[in-house]
């Protein structure tokens, strides 16, 4: 084995808005041989991107290499021309991105895009590159890689997006693949298909990976060995099996122990609430766009169908399935934001009208919505202390010192120092934002909150400082959670009872205690053996049985 990377005691600075520096990588030293994977392990803001896209010589705006050296096969990278690094990057050094649609054009067929690589470098006439590429999708495990080419990005799947990102970025025969969080958004059902198929190609191709990611079991199927980061710097280095099952550092520990957070104690229901669901969904039908008139209006689309759920006072009911399986839509439906087409939700024994405009502000109160994404669902142009005041305004009629008081009182209830209340968004990192989240849904005191994958665009540590913050927060306020997730670890720390959807159709329910062990469904029996587990081993020796799964919507 030759080394095809070697990092010596490298520093990146960034410059803030104000003009001061700071440093974002501070002294790293590490090696990388042919035919191993290295994985960069580390919170968000801990620097593994940041290190991942020097080895292309690439900083982000703002950031510069101001220390060290990055040798590629020999060459150093921080003394290169800039048109000496874009020769590299696409040949020598290739990426794949955290998100595939954003590395796409919607308006191109994927061959072109894929081939691209090809005719910029000159590599290989126009008819041998898509010969290559026919060739690559079948090595990445695509379906019908004849012709899945002349695709658009929309028609295909994320999975399948992804898969062909790395097509895009082996047409060079790159000596280096950087992976960055490339699995992060997809279901376990369709990670476990894409990290077989990246891990199948690096082997063939005898090729040196890094593999950046927040998720240890993932990484402990990918990586040959490990660099833990925290702030910059390396805590530790060492081979995966030794850093899964010796770790020296303390973070190191607890990135491990987030990997299982702890089950979460439930809340006591109120007197009186014990026997009565606080919630309960009786046959909901929803979708998107309509056909027909009157009352045979329905969606064109049927994304839920005729699904029934019940929630108990001080519960969490847990809601998986794959993308796609209408997790989200029912949550939309359960809040008013999207009417239903047949079925009912009725909230403390009284049936809520369909729509949010025609919901009273008491309804609207008591049952609150947390999105996926804080980025979208907080206004960027507005400070902390005006996004929670709104609702302190609408559904309590505070005013002046009220709401500041109110505001600072919420900020101590989320763990977040008092001193953010006059940030805007973009100065909060992913945490804290998903706290602001929140913590804006609990300025309306509700009895009932939705939680839609609320915890999936979070690093592991930060992401289980959030459930304990929920779980905190309901043996305080008595609040009862929908938890919508694709993580099954996150279910099982802080539901009692799991729904599992498929396409559409609720196709099992019980409680989260039996749901490694006493599944029924072969769907649920295959989305929980999707699950990667802190094995090296894990991804080599387990068997996906699709079983006699059913067709979309017969239930």
């Amino acid at each position: 084995m030759s080394t095809v990377v070697e990092v010596r005691n490298l520093h990146v600075t960034a410059l803030t808005d104000s003009g001061r520096e700071v440093e974002i990588l501070k002294g790293i030293d590490l090696d990388i041989a042919d035919g191993e994977t290295l994985a960069l392990i580390g919170e968000s803001g801990s620097g593994k991107t940041t290190l991942a896209l020097t080895l292309m010589g690439y900083c982000r705006a703002g950031c510069s290499i101001t220390g060290g050296q990055i040798r590629i096969a020999g060459r150093d990278v921080t003394v290169m021309s800039e048109t000496e690094r874009a020769a590299l990057r696409g040949k020598q050094v290739a990426y794949v991105p955290q998100s595939a649609a954003a590395a796409f054009d919607p308006l191109q067929k994927i061959i072109d895009q894929v081939t691209e690589v090809a005719r910029i470098h000159g590599l290989m006439p126009v008819r041998a590159a898509r010969k290559k590429a026919v060739e690559l999708f079948r090595a990445l495990a695509l379906p019908d890689p004849e012709t899945i080419g002349a695709r658009y990005p929309h028609q295909v799947s994320g999975g399948q997006l992804q898969r062909l990102s790395a097509a895009m970025a082996l047409m060079g025969d790159p000596e280096i693949m950087i992976f960055d969080e490339p699995t992060t958004a997809l279901d376990v059902t369709t990670q476990i298909e894409v990290l077989r198929a990246f891990k199948s190609v690096i082997r063939s191709r005898n090729m040196a990976g890094v593999y950046v990611s927040h998720d240890l079991a993932v990484v402990a199927q990918m990586a040959d060995r490990i660099l833990v980061m925290q702030d910059g710097e390396m805590q530790e280095i060492g081979t995966t099996q030794r850093i899964l099952t010796n770790p020296q550092h303390e973070y190191t520990e607890a990135l491990i122990a987030a990997v299982h957070p702890a089950a979460r104690a439930l809340a006591e229901p109120r007197v009186g609430e014990a026997d009565q669901p606080i919630l309960e969904v009786e046959r909901i039908t929803a979708g998107y766009g309509s056909v027909g008139k009157g009352k045979d209006r329905m969606p064109q689309m049927i994304a839920v169908k005729d699904v029934s759920l019940r929630l108990m006072p001080g519960h969490n009911l847990g809601v998986i399935g794959e993308s796609g399986s209408g997790k989200s839509t029912l949550a939309r439906t359960i809040a008013g934001l999207l009417p239903q087409a047949s079925g009912s939700v009725r909230f403390k024994g009284v049936e809520l009208p369909t729509t949010v405009q025609q919901r009273t502000k008491g309804q609207l109160r008591e049952l609150q919505i947390v999105f996926q994404s804080a980025d979208t669902a907080l206004n960027p142009n507005k400070s902390v202390r005006s996004i929670l005041s709104r609702p302190l305004r609408f559904y309590h009629g505070l005013k002046g010192a009220e709401i500041n008081a109110r505001v600072l009182e919420l900020l101590d209830k989320v763990h977040l120092p008092r001193s953010l209340m006059h940030r805007l968004p973009g100065e909060l990192s992913g945490g804290q934002k998903q706290r602001v989240n929140l913590a804006r849904a609990l300025a309306a005191e509700p009895q009932v909150v939705l939680c839609d994958e609320i915890t999936s665009a979070l690093d592991t540590v930060v992401a289980a400082a959030i459930l304990e913050l929920l779980g905190e927060l309901q043996r305080e306020l008595g609040l009862s959670y929908v938890f919508i997730s694709h993580d099954l670890k996150t279910i099982e720390a802080i539901c009692d009872q799991v729904m599992v959807m498929y396409h559409g159709v609720k196709v099992e329910e019980m409680p989260t205690s039996r749901m490694k062990e006493g599944a029924e469904h072969p769907y649920s029996r295959r989305l929980i053996s999707s699950v990667p587990q802190l094995d090296t081993g894990w991804l080599d020796g387990v068997t996906q049985e699709p079983g006699d799964l059913p067709a979309a919507m017969d239930g």
